[in-house]
């Protein structure tokens, strides 16, 4: 990828432009969180949509000249109702995040409860934790992981929200390696009077292609981000019933946001059709194979991994038993060192500070994306070890660089 018009107005941009298309085709992206688009989706998202104001919906814009905005927006409604099967779709949320701000407004008042699994347990700051806005603006109470499998206690949620009467309880997490009974939560929120909010951020590739439970149909609310596993333009989305369509539509705009981001809608309308394709469900199933296999690597190798196994794309591994004296911030640098890019992650129970956690996490979305399959990531998962083991060895780095160097060769990205 060559930047030829920016370099000719910004060298220095241009520089730092093609040296991350390089950092990326010379690293192995592990950040759970991360993937590969197509060339297709960068391409959508580069267009002149970056131009357009849009603010409103198709048909009901504030704004003249919309008609091609609309065009590719209810290309991507459409396309999101047919993967997920909702019966209403907004695509207009700039993050997963501002997507579950957009339900929050619709259906919350300020100091209204919210129920949610703990930051350090697996959720995500916007699930009410008291840097994010949610924990300045509404009560928050959260549930835990059960400490000694590393699995979500559904009974114990049903005890949380029978004593905390909760207005909305959130499933769905960033670092929860099971699969989600949202059946089981949706009933514990039919009990106390609740609304469910399933934020699957994480999983949205593979609810589409259906290798994991789908919590549409059975969650009042449905959040997620069109970046991550289903590999669409970046951005979030909201998924409900005719029932709050109007609501949820009223609160992203204009209660949360202004003019939507376009050109991100059409990377989304784009993504939405590639994963509409035969070869998106074998790409998920293969994310999910390649984890199962990281995850036994690992524990071939004594590393505790949190639940023992994983059922979706990401492995979460507990540091404190085998390498008592390595945080995940030092194993992460080590292995950034060897570019093998992962994050520092908590674990449930975490000793150490969340700025320098217990424990490391490793997710398989984006070494799928670029063909590796299962010989491959059980290769990945020793030369992880092999530095998490020897994490001040220079020569141990170098070597597992040059390693990863001809992996990342083997499988080339954006050729």
């Amino acid at each position: 990828m060559k930047y030829e018009q920016v370099r000719t107005i910004d060298p220095a941009v241009a520089d730092a432009l093609e040296a991350e298309v390089d950092r990326q085709r010379e690293t192995l992206s592990m950040i759970a969180s991360e993937n590969h688009v197509s060339e297709a989706v960068l391409e959508a998202q580069g267009s002149a949509l970056t131009n357009k104001y849009a603010e409103g919906y198709p048909g009901k814009r504030y704004y003249a000249g919309c008609e091609y905005a609309d065009e590719i927006e209810e290309l991507a409604i459409a396309r999101a109702k047919e993967l997920w099967g909702a019966e209403h779709v907004n695509v207009q949320p700039h993050s997963g995040t501002q997507a579950n701000m957009g339900v929050y407004l619709a259906m919350l008042d300020p100091g209204d409860k919210i129920l949610s699994l703990e930051l350090e347990h697996g959720g995500h700051l916007s699930h009410g934790h008291p840097a994010n806005f949610t924990g300045q603006t509404y009560e928050v109470e959260q549930y835990q992981v059960d400490p000694d499998t590393g699995y979500i206690d559904y009974d114990s949620v049903a005890e949380k929200a029978d004593e905390f009467t909760p207005d909305i309880i959130v499933s769905g997490y960033s670092a929860y390696p099971r699969e989600v009974d949202f059946q089981r939560i949706q009933d514990v929120a039919d009990a106390v009077g609740a609304y469910h909010l399933a934020d699957i951020a994480h999983i949205t590739g593979l609810v589409a292609a259906g290798v994991h439970a789908s919590p549409v149909g059975i969650a009042d609310f449905v959040t997620g981000s069109t970046h991550k596993t289903v590999r669409a333009g970046r951005g979030g989305i909201i998924m409900t019933t005719e029932e709050h369509a109007s609501a949820i539509d009223t609160a992203v705009f204009p209660g949360a946001q202004g003019g939507p981001l376009m050109h991100n809608i059409a990377g989304k309308a784009v993504g939405f059709k590639e994963a509409l394709q035969p070869e998106f469900t074998a790409y998920a199933e293969q994310v999910v194979t390649n984890a199962k296999v990281l995850a036994e690597t690992f524990e071939d190798h004594g590393l505790e991994v949190v639940s023992g196994g994983t059922d979706t794309h990401l492995v979460l591994v507990d540091l404190r038993e085998s390498h008592p004296d390595l945080s995940g911030g030092t194993a992460e640098d080590s292995l950034a060192a060897a570019n093998i890019i992962l994050n520092a992650n908590t674990v449930p129970g975490e000793t150490r500070s969340p700025f320098d956690p217990s424990g490391i996490r490793a997710g398989t979305p984006g070494l799928t994306t670029r063909g590796f399959d299962e010989n491959d990531i059980a290769e990945v998962g020793e030369l992880i070890y092999e530095v998490v083991d020897n994490h001040d060895s220079d020569d141990v780095i170098y070597d597992v660089g040059e390693r990863v160097k001809e992996l990342c060769d083997a499988n080339p990205l954006y050729e």
